[in-house]
This record gives structure tokens, sequence and C-alpha cells, in this order.
């Protein structure tokens, strides 16, 4: 039995690598679902045959080697659109890269923790924020309100000790539960630098008195205000952590997988940042935009269908144009058939005369195909299938530009109600 290697590194979309790993550990990947593909090298005993898909990140298998993977994307530009996704009004704002600081990593861990705590470290400056919060206790005086229900229940009536229930000031919020947990995750990730772990460690200390959350937690619920928009970009990237690090995979008929690390995934990615960009830009044209717009292909309601973005007017009623985003690139000819079908679909269902595609990279900027048998268009034309590409090894102001080109393209052929 080949003895696991300490770490295995595969690029996003990369060829397959060879690796030595121990049976378990090699099926525990394969079922997992984190890479693309796992399987037996057949011309090497002991050895199996590691492909990366679209997550990016590094996880710790059990059992296993780390692996990590690297993205096509610089790390800076990844950033920059997890940024934009999570706090479009201040990318949009200025469209720098340094929205995130990710330091001088190239890694995404690395850059992710340092990232995650210059944010916290920053809306520490003023002290950590407290807050009232409701307590139950057993007390032996009464504070606050005596729960009458549970002093019955559990002694009978009679005092003490008093069940109260109390607002106090304290710094056990949910903002600073989230930033701790955050915290600790990190701490846990392979990859972590020596310096920026011993930063974490600091801003553990600072938020020691927010308690920390139990494995299997939902995430404490907070609610923008003035009071805490000194906390709101950490906030946003640090529940981005949350969501990515330590998933568990639950293949079928089998027990879940449970792993260390983050995983950022580029196909939700490239479409959370697409699709926000585009809605931000619409508002310019006075025109709103829903994601992940819940419909029905067919009359019966047994088929659904979750076109990425759908154009409506101002008041939201009349659906105006739709649009799908794809992490993959236009093939040489530009026919992608499925992809097409599918925005034949979304345009079909919603009644439109054309639905447009948006590709992270392509030959040319627009291409459009006329669907035969169709007259949902002006003049009796058939229905418009467009195809947009993206580069996203462009600066991030030309990414917006385009995007906001994009959206004045839907705007100005969106049938006005």
């Amino acid at each position: 039995m080949a003895a696991p290697v300490p770490e295995v590194t595969l690029r996003e979309y990369g060829p397959a690598v060879s690796v030595p790993l121990a049976p378990e550990a090699g099926r525990a990947l394969a079922a997992s679902g984190i890479l693309r593909s796992a399987t037996p090298d057949p011309g090497r005993e002991g050895h199996w045959l590691l492909r990366a898909g679209s997550r990016v990140g590094a996880v710790r298998t059990p059992g296993g080697p780390v692996v990590r993977i690297t993205p096509k994307t610089p790390v800076s530009r990844l950033f920059f659109l997890l940024g934009f996704s999570l706090d479009p009004a201040r990318a949009w704002r200025d469209g720098r890269e340094g929205t995130v600081d990710t330091g001088a990593y190239d890694d995404v861990v690395p850059a992710l923790a340092h990232a995650v705590e210059r944010r916290i470290d920053a809306a520490l400056l003023r002290g950590v924020l407290q807050g009232y919060r409701e307590v139950e206790e057993s007390a032996l005086v009464v504070r606050g309100r005596l729960r009458e229900a549970e002093q019955i229940r559990r002694h009978f009536g009679r005092t003490p000790p008093a069940e109260v229930v109390y607002d106090a000031y304290t710094a056990d919020t949910a903002e600073n539960r989230v930033l701790r947990a955050a915290v600790e995750r990190l701490l846990r990730l392979p990859g972590v630098p020596g310096t920026v772990r011993r930063r974490l460690a600091h801003q553990r200390v600072r938020l020691a008195d927010a308690l920390p959350l139990t494995p299997g937690q939902e995430l404490p619920r907070w609610r923008p205000s003035r009071l805490n928009a000194r906390y709101q970009p950490a906030l946003r990237l640090a529940e981005a952590v949350l969501r990515g690090t330590s998933p568990e995979h639950r293949p079928t008929g089998a027990e879940p997988l449970a792993v260390d690390g983050f995983l950022l995934d580029m196909n939700k990615l490239f479409e959370d940042f697409t699709t926000v960009a585009l809605r931000e830009a619409l508002r310019e044209h006075g025109l709103t935009a829903r994601l992940q717009d819940p419909h029905h292909l067919d009359t019966a309601g047994l088929v659904r269908m979750r076109p990425d973005l759908v154009v409506r007017s101002g008041d939201g009623r009349v659906p105006l144009a739709v649009v799908d985003a794809k992490y993959k690139a236009e093939k040489a000819d530009g026919l992608l058939n499925a992809d097409l079908y599918q925005a034949l679909a979304y345009a079909t269902v919603l009644g439109l005369p054309e639905a447009h595609l948006v590709y992270a990279a392509g030959r040319r900027p627009e291409r459009f195909h006329e669907v035969r048998g169709t007259a949902a268009g002006p003049g009796g034309r058939g229905v418009r299938l467009y195809q947009h590409s993206l580069d996203l090894s462009r600066e991030p102001v030309r990414l917006l530009s385009a995007l906001r080109e994009i959206a004045g393209r839907l705007a100005r052929a969106a049938p006005r109600p």
C-alpha cells in the first residue's frame, strides 16, 4: 500500500496528475466531488490520476494528502471578482483591484487569510463592537423580566433561582461571532503563512468575548446598520470563508467526507460577478434585475428553470431580457449547442425576442444566431441568441466597462411595456 504524499498541486481544469495514494484515500477523493475526476492510474500501481475542475483552493483530506488547486485567473483578479460580488457598491465606485487586499500572495488560501485578517483589523480599529443581546438564564436575584412559564416548569413557581430574561450590553454579538468563527476556520486551513497565522491568533484574542460557534450551527444573522457599518466589509468576506471552508461531500449511499480547507467554485464566482455587475449597471437605465428568477418550462409546472438573470421593467413586473453566465471558453466555431438550446428555452418561456449568453472567454466580443421557425422579434424575425465574451485577464476597470456595454445593449434592445 502506497504511503500518502503530504501535498499535491493541481491546476484548475488542468491535465491529470499521477499521485501515490492509498486506495481508501483515492476512493474518498473520487466520491467527494471535489475534483473533476479521480481514478486509479492504469500504468502505475498504487497511483491515482487526479484532475481538477472548477474548484480552486486547498483541502486536507482524511488519510490523504493536502490538495492544492491553483486558479487559471490571477489570484488578485479572482479576489476582485469575489469582492465585487460581495460588495458591488464599493467596487463599482472605484473598480480597483485592491478592493480585497491580498497582499503579495499568489495562492488562494494565503491571499484569503491575509485579506480576512486585514479587514478584521480595520473593523476593530475603533474597538470591538458591542450591542444589546437578549439573555435567558437562571439567577439568584430577579433581573429584567421573570419567565413565568419556565419558573413554574422548572421550579414549581418557587424562587430562588429565578428564570429571567434581560438585555445585556455585550461583545457577544452576531457580528463578533461571525468574525471569530472565520478566524478560527482560517487558523485550521493548510498553507496559511506563519506571519498571517500570528496576526489571526491576535484577532482571535481581541474577539474572545464572542462565543465560538458549535459544529453544524447556522451562521448568526446580522443586519446592516449604521452602527455596524465599519464591520460590514469584514463580515461579508468572513461569511464567504465560512461557506467555503470545511465542506462536507455526501456521495450517494455513503457517509459524508469532511475536509478541512477552502474551496471556491469558479463557475459560481463568475456567475455571481457577471449577474451582480449587470444588475448594478442596469439600474443606471431605470431597469431592475432578478437573479435566479424561478420559472417552469411546461404548463404543468413540472420542469423547473432558473435563468441566472432576468431583466425587468422598473417596477419589476414585465420581463424584458434574459441572461445566462457560462464559466467556459466559447468553442472555436462559436457553437455550444446545449447552451443555445437552454437560452432559446428561456426566451420562449418568457416570450422574449432574444436571449444572451455571457462566456468567460471567446474569439469575438459578440455574435448572434437567429433561430428558424420562430417569430418573436420585431418585423417577424426569429428569436436571436447572442453570445458575449469577457476576458478575465483584462484590468478590472475594463471588465466593468465591458459589462456596462452589455447592460446598455440589453437596455436598448429590451421591448418596453
